[in-house]
């Protein structure tokens, strides 16, 4: 899955469009070093293609390769979070 990132001052997405479709996830970057992942939105014709969780680990791995920490306001970013211990050297509570 190609996920793309868009930056804009302190506001940001991650997003891929697959058939026409696109999911995103969106963020504000509150200091050089946190961000805060506010949505996950997944059209209907998405669900069940594993887009959101693509989302959420890019969103990790960039965590890691940029040196930050994100705040999963989100619902769905603070679900995944939950269910992947593993992924708790970025996520701030």
């Amino acid at each position: 899955m190609d996920i793309k990132d868009e930056e804009i001052g302190s506001h940001g997405r991650y997003h891929a469009t697959i058939d026409g479709h696109t999911g995103e996830m969106t963020y504000s970057r509150s200091s050089p070093g946190l961000i805060i992942i506010d949505h996950t939105g997944v059209p209907d014709a998405l669900r069940g293609k594993g887009v959101g969780q693509a989302l959420a680990l890019h969103a990790v791995e960039a965590a890691r390769r940029g040196g930050w920490k994100i705040i999963p306001l989100c619902p769905f970013m603070r679900a995944q979070a939950q269910r992947h211990p593993e992924w708790q050297d970025v996520i701030q509570a």
